[in-house]
């Protein structure tokens, strides 16, 4: 019986390990470091790269695969939002709406919970062009939720978005706003859409997609943004899972059905070969490229500190409703 079990264990043993390969990171030139990007293609054909500190760093290449040359920050100076961080920034969100771009950005500082989401706005992404606008959604000890790593999309309608944020504590949270010209209100109750229970709850980097008929919740999951490859569990670094709902206020669930706000999620990206603990994603459409997924990862043959850090995108293609990278 022993000896009889070994084949079909050595398949699904390979299975297994065939199942955990990824394709690595499109091609990068120039300045590729990035944390938390966010890329938008702007109607003349120049890609815009947003990146976690410098005050939202721009650099700006005229292909996904670059050269990439820096060209400033959104914002000049500090945020007008008054608060620990605010000469720093994190995690922005750049989206294109009615003919203005909105840059939502972070203000905190490392383990706080005192955050805030601002945003910005301006008609071509160029540096020195934005304007900060302030705040949207702000958190405290008391809230459930940490106010960073923001995201807006679109719902069933033109005047309907919802922006989503969170990590760690009680993780994701939404809520609907309100968009009007260079206005951002919030102007719906929040509720969580995704947590993970275990551990100190490593959720974070909410992105959502829509697409075909389904709305995507992307998240990074695990271990950020201080490593040390000798001790750390590779399965429990930063990589990219995936939930999807018919409706934008969810409920979200992931591949095998288990519920976003019950720790479900499918693996979409992680570390593979010397690609370490890859996160902090969005999703855009590029009519060169079509589908792609862009993230920050890691190559363990450079090094693993936080300014380490590199722009990886792959191209999606989508089976059954569901993405993968290629």
């Amino acid at each position: 019986m022993l000896f009889s079990a070994l084949p079909a264990l050595l398949l699904a043993s390979l299975a297994s390990v065939a199942q955990a390969q990824y394709p690595d990171p499109g091609a990068c030139s120039g300045e590729c470091f990035t944390h938390d990007p966010s890329v938008v293609k702007r109607y003349d054909g120049k890609y815009f790269k947003f990146s976690t500190l410098n005050l939202i760093s721009i650099d700006t290449a005229d292909d996904l695969a670059g050269p990439w040359t820096s060209a400033g920050s959104v914002i000049q100076g500090e945020s007008v939002i008054d608060m620990a961080g605010n000469d720093v920034l994190w995690a922005p969100d750049v989206t294109y709406i009615r003919g203005i771009y909105y840059c939502f950005y972070s203000v905190s500082t490392s383990g706080s919970q005192t955050s805030a989401i601002g945003y910005a706005t301006s008609t071509t992404m160029e540096s020195g062009s934005w304007s900060d606008q302030g705040i949207v959604v702000t958190s405290t000890s008391s809230s459930p939720y940490n106010a960073i790593d923001s995201n807006v999309v679109n719902g069933t309608g033109d005047n309907e978005w919802y922006i989503q944020w969170g990590s760690y504590w009680n993780d994701i949270y939404q809520a609907r706003v309100a968009i009007d010209s260079e206005y951002v209100f919030r102007s719906g109750n929040e509720q969580q859409i995704g947590y993970e229970p275990s551990d100190n709850h490593k959720m974070e980097g909410a992105f959502i997609w829509k697409g075909d008929g389904y709305w995507y919740l992307f998240l990074s999951r695990g271990i950020c943004c201080t490593y040390d490859t000798s001790t750390d569990p590779i399965d429990q670094v930063y990589h990219v899972t995936v939930c999807r709902s018919d409706s934008p206020a969810g409920p979200y669930t992931d591949q095998s059905g288990v519920a976003c706000t019950d720790g479900g999620g499918t693996t979409v990206l992680a570390s593979h070969d010397n690609i370490y603990a890859p996160g902090g994603q969005g999703v855009f459409h590029d009519d060169a490229y079509g589908d792609v997924l862009y993230y920050h990862y890691l190559d363990t043959t450079v090094g693993v500190d936080y300014d380490q850090a590199k722009f990886g995108w792959n191209v999606l293609e989508w089976t059954d409703g569901w993405p993968t990278i290629v």
